[in-house]
């Protein structure tokens, strides 16, 4: 279920106070636990780093994520593959295929 609308999206007061510190066009990165907090137009610029649960990912706020969560910019899983035999063999002949070939040697001399 999404917030009620009378009370407006909701931004971590500590992230606005960071916010309002750093200069528009200052590369620093603001660290943030804060992955339920949505984007604002103030934030357009500047770098977050948001914590996934292991390491904080760089977030690099563009005009077009206003209105969105920092957490959909961090992602929490990482997909390694679909694996087993089959995969394996597919990926095998695609390695195969991918390697240049070597020239046979020329004969020296003649």
């Amino acid at each position: 279920m999404s917030r009620s609308s009378k009370k407006g999206p909701y931004i971590n007061e500590k992230l606005l106070k960071k916010v309002a510190k750093v200069k528009p066009g200052d590369k620093t990165i603001i660290k943030t636990w804060s992955r339920d907090s949505f984007i604002a137009p103030e934030m357009v610029g500047l770098t977050f780093g948001v914590y996934n649960g292991k390491d904080f990912i760089n977030v690099i706020v563009a005009e077009d994520m206003v209105g969105h969560r920092l957490g959909e910019f961090s992602l929490t899983r990482k997909f390694v593959r679909h694996g087993g035999k089959m995969q394996k063999e597919l990926e095998a002949a695609a390695a195969v295929a991918a390697a240049p070939k070597a020239e046979p040697a020329k004969p020296a001399g003649k």
